[in-house]
């Protein structure tokens, strides 16, 4: 095994696609993968005025402090497209620091919050909140996400799925399809949020979490669920190498094979 991995090099650019590109990209992966539930993008506003007067825009209630995972499961269950702000989250959490809607609180920073509970000492819950990615604060003031088969994103900043792992690694190998490059994540473990939504945003880097006990506590994702989360045009690159992958027999679900049967037959044609 080579001590350090080759670096991975930069990729062609694709062009930025459309709204009504990404809701039909969105159709075809939900029937690719057999979605159980709605791809869904975020976008970051400035300006809430501007945020505001997206089409059917709905606002989490008044004097309620939400997770970001309960939300995204309102948009990707009951199709809302949602404006949020920083009064909609609950306070002194890594909610909106995390999509850069507020500073990271103190009680977090410091290490006090989650002393104790995730983390036996201070320093520990201390690392956590510095090494976490997330979008930096001071610039943005809203947080719309919708369901991509709205269109009402044109476009979003980025797009997300929950899938399977069985589901998320054909859309991987979709992604690599036509330009290999080696993807390579990261597992911030609880607060799992800023390994999606949090890096995707803030560095548009392809993105995969495994989410944690919050977003399937308070979130409801299910145990069997990771998350993807991507630029607009890598979301497209990784639906057209499904498409291409489809073609070539590689299809969701598994066809099973048998542990027991002879692999001959099958691996000839995928593998050589």
């Amino acid at each position: 095994m080579p001590d350090t991995l080759d670096p991975i090099p930069p990729r062609e650019p694709m062009p930025i696609p459309t709204g009504e590109e990404i809701k039909d990209t969105a159709a075809a992966l939900s029937e690719l993968l057999r979605l159980r539930t709605l791809p869904f993008g975020m976008k970051l506003f400035e300006d809430v005025a501007e945020m505001n007067a997206i089409p059917g825009l709905r606002k989490p209630g008044d004097g309620r402090g939400f997770t970001t995972c309960q939300l995204v499961t309102q948009v990707r269950t009951a199709g809302f497209t949602l404006g949020i702000v920083r009064d909609n989250l609950r306070p002194n959490a890594s909610c909106g620091a995390n999509i850069g809607l507020e500073p990271v609180p103190e009680k977090l920073a410091s290490g006090e919050n989650m002393t104790g509970v995730w983390f036996e000492n201070r320093e520990a819950a201390a690392a956590h909140q510095a090494q976490m990615p997330r979008v930096a604060a001071g610039r943005y003031s809203g947080l719309a996400a919708s369901p991509l088969r709205s269109g009402r994103l044109d476009p979003p900043d980025v797009c997300l799925f929950y899938a399977s792992p069985g589901q998320m690694i054909l859309f991987i190998n979709g992604l690599q399809y036509r330009s290999y490059r080696r993807y390579d994540f990261q597992v911030t473990g609880e607060s799992a949020c800023a390994d999606s939504w949090g890096r995707a945003l803030s560095t548009r880097e392809t993105s995969l979490s495994i989410p944690c006990y919050a977003e399937r506590r308070y979130g409801g994702v299910a145990d069997d669920e990771l998350l993807m989360a991507c630029p607009p045009e890598e979301f497209v690159r990784g639906v057209e190498g499904l498409k291409a992958l489809a073609k070539n027999g590689l299809r969701y679900p598994y066809p099973p094979y048998g542990a027991f049967a002879d692999p001959s037959a099958g691996m000839s044609k995928s593998y050589g």
